[in-house]
């Protein structure tokens, strides 16, 4: 029996006062593995952006940084 199959099986054995929760938990869920893929795809697009500039020479030095943040 396949993990969808036991599921339907309980799922139809619940008090449907407990099915709406369970409904409520479901959501829940696929809010937050929507979330997880966006901020995954947010931090492959900026490492991409950047890619390749750790080669190249800062236009800033530390003396700057010294003027600015005193």
């Amino acid at each position: 029996m396949t993990l969808e199959e036991r599921l339907q099986q309980a799922i139809h054995k619940l008090p449907d006062a407990y099915r709406e929760e369970l409904w409520d938990f479901v959501q829940y869920l696929m809010m937050k593995a929507e979330r997880a893929e966006r901020a995954e795809w947010a931090a492959l697009s900026l490492s991409s952006a950047l890619r390749g500039m750790e080669d190249e020479p800062s236009p800033y030095t530390l003396d700057d940084l010294k003027v600015r943040f005193k």
